[in-house]
């Protein structure tokens, strides 16, 4: 985000972030919990996924999913 943003802006919106998530915690009265970077990971994975799908579109081609990957020796 710094790099986008510049460094004031991306300190002012990592404050934000934990300022929304101390407040979440704070009114609901529930503890954190920590979603772990398998979730983070997954969505990556979906997010590269649906830019990869778009781009194809615009480019006019149809990405068809394959259930295994194998080796052809």
């Amino acid at each position: 985000m710094k790099a986008r943003l510049g460094a004031p802006k991306a300190i002012t919106a990592t404050a934000h972030k934990i300022a929304r998530m101390f407040y979440m915690l704070w009114t609901s009265g529930e503890p954190y919990r920590d979603t772990g970077a398998d979730y983070y990971e997954q969505r990556y994975q979906q997010r590269v996924l649906g830019n990869l799908k778009k781009k194809a579109s615009s480019l006019g081609f149809d990405l068809v999913a394959q259930s295994s990957i194998e080796k052809v020796s």
